[in-house]
């Protein structure tokens, strides 16, 4: 392995949604540098064939990988269920993969046995039924309710949640039988947490909302604590933002989604 513990954790997305994850690492994992890639110019990964995700996933790990990461998390749950297995197989021991997948199905499995929750998502994710499949494999009677909310990502990125119009699509999604019941809904989008405090209000605080931008970020904290190769406090923190297209609309809505304006760089994937 080419790094040491100062090295940088890569994180990739679609496009700017997995600035959520990112957002969450920092706060969970103050001294770690990181290397951010935005598809930008392929994004939706939701709409794209499993070949085209995997042949950009490849494109990014190698981005990252020569830019000495330590750990490159998938912070995107089309690409984590359409080219994990093939990132890990790709990047072999010079550097650890992680999803946003099994993170949350390894909470679940701490916390929800015998019960019943939900699942929101893009059609890709839900059509997938990977968080079905790996639920299943627990084989410990847990029910899973999953819906495609397709609208709920592109009214994020037009800036439309906290206010009537997100509160009538959110409600529209929710608000119905097959939700009734549950105990927890998983936000099976890096997009979603942005819409979370409303996705609770909407429940009146009786379902627990699994984030998976946190869940990630205390599993990958647990994981280098585990390999010793936790950053040292205080380290100067060396962020990179990259996007392989650039807009300066997509860097003023860095915001939304890191809490603060952050510079991107243009780097595209194929010159």
């Amino acid at each position: 392995m080419d790094f040491n513990i100062g090295s940088p954790v890569g994180i990739f997305d679609s496009g700017i949604g997995g600035l959520t994850v990112a957002h969450a690492i920092r706060r969970v994992l103050p001294y770690e540098s990181m290397i951010y890639f935005g598809d930008t110019a392929h994004l939706p990964y939701g709409d794209k064939s499993e070949a085209a995700v995997q042949a950009y996933s490849v494109k990014i790990a190698d981005v990252l990988l020569k830019k000495g990461c330590k750990v490159i998390v998938i912070a995107c749950n089309s690409a984590s269920s359409a080219a994990y297995e093939l990132l890990k197989e790709y990047t072999g021991k010079r550097a650890k993969v992680i999803n946003v997948i099994d993170p949350m199905v390894s909470y679940v499995k701490e916390h929800f046995n015998g019960h019943k929750i939900g699942l929101i998502g893009t059609k890709r994710t839900v059509q997938s039924n990977v968080y079905a499949k790996k639920i299943k494999q627990l084989k410990q009677n847990i029910e899973l309710v999953s819906i495609a909310t397709p609208l709920l990502v592109p009214m994020i990125e037009e800036g439309f949640f906290n206010n009537k119009i997100s509160h009538e699509i959110i409600e529209k999604y929710l608000n119905i039988n097959q939700f009734r019941d549950i105990e927890a809904l998983i936000l099976g989008c890096t997009h979603y947490p942005l819409i979370k405090k409303q996705i609770n209000d909407f429940f009146n605080g009786q379902v627990k909302i699994l984030d998976s931008s946190e869940i990630t970020a205390k599993y990958l904290k647990n994981y280098l604590t585990e390999s010793k190769l936790l950053a040292p406090e205080g380290q100067e923190l060396k962020d990179e933002f990259l996007v392989s297209d650039f807009t300066q609309s997509f860097e003023a809505s860095t915001k939304i989604f890191f809490r603060e304006l952050v510079h991107l760089e243009k780097y595209p994937l194929w010159d």
